[in-house]
């Protein structure tokens, strides 16, 4: 029975830190865009490819 005094208070932190951690993703954006956000890696990924592509076009001119 004396465990109980224990889990209570413990279970009671563990949830207000589940609802800090909640807060804190949606106001610094989490859920923003979670639709397009994979397709930004690709995207991201192919120009910086282009870039490097370019660059070494120029050295060779």
């Amino acid at each position: 029975m004396n465990i109980i005094y224990l889990l209570i208070p413990l279970s009671l932190m563990l949830f207000v830190v589940a609802i800090w951690a909640v807060v804190y993703a949606v106001r610094s954006n989490q859920f923003e865009d979670l639709d397009n956000a994979p397709d930004q890696i690709i995207l991201d990924d192919r120009q910086a490819r282009r870039d490097v592509q370019a660059k070494i076009n120029e050295d060779k001119r």
